[in-house]
């Protein structure tokens, strides 16, 4: 059977993207970022505080992290679950010991089930982030637009009135999305989103809402990743997260400000054998000079306010 004449025809095909969200751009040969104080590295440090539901749906697809045995799966679930009993609480005392405002993107069903926990994050001077309902309801483009529209609108009204903050910062469960998210983002009050990892600084998105800012959020430094993914140890992970620094930092020396992210679970760092790494991590960083530690919407704002 021969193939049809328009079986290559593909209208976005272009130099470019697929897509035309912001236009491809050179990060070498862009205006030099100036953070606050002259500093060269933005902190940026994001921890996931996840509800993985026992009933999770496997279609279309299931979040990164979540449970893989037959039903109930208390296996994994009460293993995700520890970063809601201990790990976050655990990374809370860590970063109130080394003095840092940081970001928890946390699942917005967390506040109905969990409300102290927000209450803990808010108390500790933290920023949240709005990291869809729960990691069973993963967004794309096989949802309408009522569908998502709903999940994110309820996400951030559990947030906001839970914790009293704005919360304009969102992060997709496995940082999914489909065509609409961004514009229903927006729609709904968000000012960034931390899904898309093709950048070390922050971009301007366009939607139908308005633009929203892309800000950057690592992938392979993600300490789920790590472990879950590649399979690699804890040392392993720590010698990463600072190699990514090294880099970031020797060029911001000659191209402008960077920013250094640093992805956390509660349930993957929060664990009693990884949390010492993850000081020895945050130790390597703050010895240096130059590194200006903010909430990603803080950040956000100086990124705007410089353009």
């Amino acid at each position: 059977m021969s193939m049809p004449d328009n079986y290559l025809e593909y209208p976005a095909r272009r130099y470019g993207m697929d897509h035309d969200r912001y236009e491809w751009s050179d990060l070498f040969k862009r205006k030099p970022i100036a953070w606050p104080n002259g500093a060269r590295i933005a902190l940026s440090i994001v921890t996931h505080v996840q509800h993985f539901p026992l009933d999770m749906p496997s279609k279309p697809f299931k979040a990164p992290g979540a449970l893989s045995m037959p039903y109930p799966d208390f296996r994994y679930y009460t293993n995700r679950d520890y970063g809601n009993r201990v790990g976050i609480f655990r990374v809370l005392r860590l970063l109130a010991e080394k003095q840092l405002k940081t970001s928890f993107a946390i699942n917005g069903i967390i506040a109905d089930r969990y409300p102290a926990l927000v209450k803990a994050v808010v108390e500790g001077g933290h920023e949240i982030v709005a990291h869809g309902l729960d990691m069973g309801k993963v967004h794309h483009s096989g949802l309408s637009e009522d569908e998502e529209n709903h999940i994110i609108a309820e996400a951030l009204r559990l947030l906001r009135e839970t914790s009293g903050q704005k919360v304009e910062g969102w992060l997709s469960p496995g940082r999914a999305q489909g065509f609409n998210t961004p514009d229903l983002l927006a729609k709904n009050g968000v000012t960034y989103s931390l899904d898309w990892a093709n950048d070390d600084l922050p971009y301007e998105m366009r939607t139908k809402a308005g633009p929203i800012v892309a800000m950057p959020m690592a992938y392979e430094t993600d300490d789920r990743v790590v472990a879950d993914e590649y399979f690699q140890s804890e040392a392993d992970w720590v010698q990463q997260v600072k190699d990514r620094f090294d880099v970031l930092y020797r060029e911001s020396a000659e191209y402008g400000g960077r920013i250094m992210s640093l992805p956390l679970h509660s349930w993957v760092s929060g664990m009693p054998y990884r949390v010492e790494y993850l000081r020895e991590a945050l130790d390597y960083i703050l010895s240096h000079g130059g590194v200006w530690n903010a909430p990603a919407g803080e950040i956000c704002a100086a990124f705007r306010s410089a353009g």
